[in-house]
């Protein structure tokens, strides 16, 4: 009696074990009440493909990005919240472990490598401004470059996507660079793909397009040259202010979970204006204010020097002291 209690338990231990080993289905927006195919291929048209994308959601929002009505939407984003994961906290360690998985790529200079603590990093949104012919596009270009390196040569081995805004790509000039570091021009240029954003819009589109794309290729690294130049064209005036800086935090907000998901890194090239109160120290800051500078993980500002030397200084990180390199931009590219 008693072997076939204990055979009976075992066996209730290896039934409890099989339940708890079978994966629950994962949901998707197909599962939310009220949400036909028709409702579920706008959502998904619209770029939402999780849950928690559309929890957190407000529902004036979902219902102009899915072109539905706001009581749906309301609707849709309450059952979201109920079978989504919203817990997002998670312990110091895993962000620890999480932290292993950052990669760095070198610049080619390796004072301004050492400056950002041994190369730019994956999982940040690097932000590069200075004014005209200050490196901020040399820059874009050479790191597009090194991306195509394998790992044990400072590089990423991925794939590179360039929003190009104000018509300075040059695959000329990414020819020069390649063949400098011992890589076939005509691999490198199959490996950036470009795309040129002809206004605000249209490059916030882009980096949805990018993120549709990422399913399929391995991105490691994303340039928007320049940041900026579109928004600051059309939104003109105090009384646009607000509407800028609104479509500028949610453009950045998205570049940033690409890097986090993808662990790329995104490298952003800002304008600079000429600040005339200033009373003293250089008169120039970065375009996008606050929004811009807290949405950056590190902030580099370029400026030119004599002999054709570039100065950059790091103004901003979460774990890098204040600090300045020197570079040179050669034919072949960033030199110390």
């Amino acid at each position: 009696m008693n072997e076939m209690s204990e055979k009976t338990a075992s066996e209730k231990v290896e039934e409890e074990e099989i339940v708890i080993d079978v994966d629950e289905p994962e949901l998707t927006v197909e599962d939310l009440p009220g949400v036909g195919p028709a409702t579920a291929e706008k959502l998904r048209e619209a770029g939402f493909e999780e849950l928690l994308a559309i929890a957190v959601m407000s529902p004036s929002e979902l219902a102009e990005q899915a072109e539905l009505g706001e009581a749906v939407s309301a609707k849709i984003i309450a059952g979201a919240k109920k079978m989504a994961n919203i817990g997002g906290f998670i312990s110091g360690s895993a962000l620890l472990d999480r932290r292993k998985l950052v990669q760095k790529l070198t610049s080619g200079s390796s004072s301004l490598d050492e400056l950002l603590g041994g190369g730019f990093e994956t999982q940040a949104i690097v932000e590069v401004f200075g004014e005209f012919g200050s490196g901020k596009t040399q820059i874009g270009h050479q790191l597009a470059v090194n991306s195509i390196l394998p790992f044990d040569k400072g590089g990423f081995d991925g794939e590179i996507f360039y929003i190009d805004t104000e018509d300075t790509f040059r695959p000329e000039r990414i020819a020069q660079m390649a063949e400098a570091v011992g890589i076939d021009p005509q691999d490198a240029l199959d490996r950036i793909h470009v795309a040129r954003a002809y206004n605000s819009a249209h490059q916030i589109l882009l980096v949805d397009e990018i993120k549709r794309m990422s399913k399929n290729i391995d991105v490691k690294l994303i340039i928007v040259d320049s940041l900026t130049s579109h928004f600051r064209a059309e939104y003109i005036g105090r009384g646009m202010l607000a509407a800028r800086q609104q479509k500028l935090n949610k453009h950045m907000k998205e570049l940033k979970q690409l890097s986090d998901v993808n662990n790329a890194l995104v490298l952003v090239t800002n304008q600079v204006m000429s600040k005339p109160d200033a009373m003293w120290g250089d008169p120039t800051k970065a375009i996008g204010g606050h929004i811009v500078a807290h949405a950056s993980t590190f902030r580099l500002y370029l400026r030119k020097s004599k002999g054709g030397r570039r100065i950059a200084r790091l103004i901003d990180s979460p774990n890098l002291p204040d600090g300045e390199a020197v570079f040179t931009v050669t034919t072949e590219g960033l030199r110390d």
